[in-house]
């Protein structure tokens, strides 16, 4: 199985920035697509940001322009940089890999909290 480790939240101000990283237990991003993904308390989990195995990248309207998903292959790490961070952006944070070809494939990492407040 593979397995995800998210890091890097915490609490920033607004206008702020923020770095998450998620560590998988193995070089998976040939076959995998990956994806951010976020809840805030008494809402549904929506998709943040995600990137193919192709490099396409992808952005829910809400932080484009402000966050950049990226990967680093040596690593195994997936990056979510987080600028311009609003309140809203308020949410525990998750990691996800879904294998690209065989969809019943995937695997979530535990979450980690980004607080935005003064």
């Amino acid at each position: 199985q593979v397995q995800l480790v998210e890091s890097g939240g915490g609490l920033v101000q607004p206008g702020g920035s923020l770095r998450l990283s998620c560590a998988a237990s193995e070089n998976i991003f040939s076959f995998y697509d990956m994806g951010w993904y976020r809840q805030a308390p008494g809402k549904q989990r929506e998709v943040v940001a995600g990137l193919t195995t192709d490099g396409t990248t992808s952005y829910a309207d809400s932080v484009k322009g402000r966050f950049t998903i990226s990967r680093d292959n040596t690593a195994n790490t997936v990056w979510l940089q987080m600028n311009s961070l609003k309140p809203e952006d308020t949410a525990v944070y998750y990691c996800h890999a879904v294998r690209y070809d065989i969809r019943k494939y995937d695997y979530w990492g535990q979450g980690t909290q980004v607080t935005v407040s003064s």
